[in-house]
């Protein structure tokens, strides 16, 4: 029965720790960010500015999507384990159950023994007092077997509660965010199709301004011809033979000149770009798995092999170097050491914004590989293209 006691009672400690640990770790997000309510742009370029805004929306929303879909998975792991307890608890008491009965049938003459019994069948006041003192210790440690089966029965229930509320809670925010989602891939979609027909707007009337001004220039030279025409047949054919003369000479002059000063000059070469420093180990993979990549869209919440948001890109090119990572940039930029800008080397992760919502990896002469936002590809950039850097992490 001692052994059946402690059972219990390392089970009843066993679920309080479960239920603390349940009730303390609902979903704990950073606040979803606001949206705009969708603008109405006038020229392609408020347009395209629309289209890079709501991109970078996109990508914060897309890594908010990633938390809560990786708190998802914990929470649902939680509530699976809290079932478990719940029907080891209902075992345990029911086992409880059946020893109690066991003792108190075996009691003395093997049948149930009252109080009254044992002080009817006693021989002696020292007998009855001793027989009634034992029946008095096994009801007490009944009582705290069941008491404690029992007990850990009911926090296993407000264990499995809690955890279940905990799954629906998160469930709850990855279907908010996803419908952020998609609300900011239709408005990027609604000014890419702004930014085109404006674009054309904005080309057809240019190409009218031009043909207009085309027009009038035609005229005015004609008008001009005509003028001149006309003085000449005033002026006596020498004189104007001799002005005509001076004048074509002139306008060689100046159309010589004139082509002369207007010659483009010849465009600069593009410097090479710089080749990646080398890598070694896991890094190494990593960088070359992510390089690779170069081309493959942005997508949110895509982690490959064909598409990837910034934080997929990066759990995919460590995963096959033998590193699993979460689907996350702010848990991923938690992640490994933290470097200095000095100490950079190829593998390192690089995160921006605050709170984190972009990430990429490091591959030398101050340049990563990343995945950009909505629209975009897996390309490679400058570090500082993306902003001020939040946090440089080194795994292994």
């Amino acid at each position: 029965m001692a052994s059946t006691h402690r059972s219990a009672r390392r089970g009843l400690t066993g679920r309080r720790v479960l239920l603390t640990l349940v009730a303390a770790g609902g979903v704990a997000l950073a606040p979803l960010p606001a949206l705009a309510a969708p603008e109405q742009p006038t020229t392609s370029q408020e347009a395209a500015a629309l289209v890079a805004a709501r991109g970078h929306d996109l990508e914060v929303v897309t890594e908010q999507f990633n938390d809560a879909r990786e708190a998802l998975t914990t929470k649902q792991a939680e509530a699976e384990q809290a079932r478990q307890q719940v029907q080891a608890a209902e075992a345990a008491v029911a086992t409880a159950r059946d020893q109690v009965r066991q003792v108190a049938r075996s009691a003395y003459t093997g049948d149930q023994l009252s109080t009254l019994q044992a002080m009817l069948s006693s021989t002696s006041a020292d007998e009855m007092l001793d027989r009634v003192g034992t029946l008095g210790t096994i009801a007490d440690h009944n009582n705290e077997v069941l008491g404690a089966a029992q007990d850990a029965t009911e926090q296993a229930d407000a264990a499995e509660a809690a955890a279940t509320k905990a799954t629906t809670d998160a469930q709850t925010l990855v279907d908010q965010v996803a419908a952020q989602q998609a609300d900011l891939d239709s408005q990027i979609a609604e000014y890419k199709a702004q930014y085109d027909r404006l674009s054309a707007e904005e080309k057809a009337r240019a190409e009218a301004a031009a043909a207009a001004a085309a027009r009038a220039a035609a005229a005015d030279a004609a008008a001009r011809a005509s003028q001149a025409a006309s003085r000449a047949d005033r002026t006596q054919s020498g004189s104007a033979s001799s002005s005509s003369a001076g004048s074509s000479s002139a306008g060689s002059s100046s159309t010589g000149s004139s082509s002369s000063s207007t010659a483009p000059a010849a465009p600069a070469a593009a410097a090479p770009a710089a080749a990646p420093a080398a890598a070694g180990g896991a890094a190494a993979t990593a960088v070359s798995t992510a390089l690779a990549q170069q081309g493959d869209p942005y997508v949110w919440a895509a982690a490959g092999p064909s598409s990837f948001d910034c934080s997929g890109l990066v759990q995919y090119a460590y995963a096959a170097a033998g590193i699993s990572l979460p689907h996350s940039s702010s848990a991923q930029a938690r992640m490994g050491t933290a470097v200095t800008r000095a100490q950079l080397q190829p593998g390192d992760l690089i995160a921006f914004y605050s709170p984190v919502s972009h990430i990429g990896i490091y591959i030398g002469n101050g340049q990563m590989v990343h995945a950009p936002t909505s629209g975009d590809v897996v390309k490679v950039a400058s570090i500082d293209v993306m902003g001020s850097i939040t946090a440089m992490r080194r795994l292994g």
